[in-house]
């Protein structure tokens, strides 16, 4: 007779070698409880509470006078269709460059003082993206580089 054959015989059930009848398995909560605790420990010392800081900026003061120098302004207004207006004169894309130029030589600007010149430009919300770039090498090519792009707060 074999093992199996003697232990199917009997009604206690299935056991591996020990000769008790009520061997019922056990879940020891102790080792998982002390895993979760270290795991808890791990999270709080690691976590980092970010606190929102407010730097106490004093900013300097100056008694100044308003600077001297006149800075002439150039608008270029660029409408939602792509078309161009230097201080409100139409122009086509293909002679921006060259308006830009003369508006900068009859304001009597020199090289040295071309920074005295502000572009203004005021692009539609929805100008072609290439229209407005179109304006940026405008005035890039006529030496312009005091750049502004106007906007408008909303209500």
């Amino acid at each position: 007779m074999s093992w199996l054959s003697l232990h199917s015989q009997s009604k206690r059930g299935f056991s591996l070698g020990t000769s008790t009848a009520s061997a019922e398995p056990e879940i020891n909560l102790i080792p998982f409880i002390d895993v979760l605790l270290v795991v808890l420990i791990f999270l709080m010392i690691s976590t980092t509470f970010t606190r929102y800081q407010e730097l106490a900026i004093t900013l300097p003061s100056a008694n100044g006078s308003e600077s001297q120098v006149d800075n002439k302004q150039v608008h270029i207004a660029v409408s939602s269709d792509g078309r161009f207006a230097i201080n409100g004169k139409v122009v086509d894309r293909s002679q921006l460059t060259g308006a830009l130029i003369q508006l900068s030589n009859q304001n009597g600007v020199s090289k040295d003082s071309a920074s005295n010149v502000q572009v203004n430009i005021d692009a539609d919300a929805k100008a072609p993206h290439q229209a407005v770039m179109s304006a940026l090498e405008a005035a890039r090519d006529a030496k312009l580089s005091n750049i502004v792009f106007s906007s408008q707060t909303k209500k």
